[in-house]
């Protein structure tokens, strides 16, 4: 049996991510933070694929807890075939660098990039070992262009830096079965992030040309077609999955 490492894989788009997998045939390890009354809630409505699901508590912010992450998940499950590297920390409040504190710069860097180099230090050489792998990271709209997003310094920083540090593992890694990509989701917000593509088309959406918002089940859609076995001709790509929409311009 495949296994996943999935991190905030208990709710927003990495449920639908986890959900997905599972359904794939995939156990699942799953990392969350502080959402105990949330966990309770995702192990009710997962009852039936529980003896496949690995939940581990950690942020992602913290070297030490991502170290641990990816010990408890061989010493269960004995590899890891996919990694998926759903959490990220994001500042809402939109406001220019010179605004942001050290405090949310390190974390922006911290959740975002230095947490994939800890996480990729683990596990590519299992996946080396195993002659296979699937590492799947998140960015925005445009990242492997290194656009400037404003309002969203430190986060956009530390995405285009993972962009090239993805791009460059699949190079260094394709010889070992590894293959890296990127996904960029479009404007997926609140129950969105857990809905459907049917839930989307009933309620329309008229800033994305499609006309419809996106869904955690069209990111879990493609982070499956990236996790098949066939799909090794895909690596070092950066998959835009928008609907079309212009997401770095909206608020010019």
């Amino acid at each position: 049996m495949r296994h996943a490492l999935i991190t905030a894989g208990t709710k927003g788009l990495g449920k639908r991510v986890t959900e997905q997998l599972l359904k794939d045939g995939y156990s699942v390890t799953v990392t969350h933070r502080d959402d105990n009354d949330k966990l309770d809630a995702v192990k009710n409505e997962w009852g039936r694929h529980l003896e496949r699901i690995q939940f581990i508590r950690g942020d992602v912010t913290c070297k030490e807890d991502l170290i641990r992450i990816s010990e408890e998940t061989v010493k269960a499950w004995g590899r890891i075939d996919a990694l998926v590297m759903n959490a990220g920390p994001y500042i809402f409040e939109r406001k220019k660098l010179i605004d942001y504190s050290e405090e949310e710069w390190n974390k922006m860097l911290d959740g975002n990039l230095n947490s994939a180099f800890y996480l990729l230090k683990q596990v590519i050489p299992i996946m080396r070992k195993q002659k296979s792998g699937r590492i799947i990271a998140y960015a925005f709209q445009g990242a492997d262009h290194s656009p400037g997003w404003l309002y969203r310094s430190a986060f956009a920083a530390a995405k285009v830096g993972l962009v090239s540090l993805t791009k460059t593992i699949a190079i260094e890694e394709a010889e070992n079965g590894i293959t890296a990509n990127v996904i960029c989701p479009g404007k997926i917000v609140g129950e969105m992030k857990e809905a459907s593509i049917t839930q989307s088309r009933q309620y329309g959406h008229e800033e994305t040309p499609i006309g419809r918002s996106g869904t955690g089940e069209d990111i879990g859609r493609t982070i499956s077609f990236l996790c098949d076995e066939n799909s090794d001709m895909i690596t070092g790509a950066v998959l835009e999955v928008t609907g079309g929409m212009d997401v770095l311009n909206r608020f010019r």
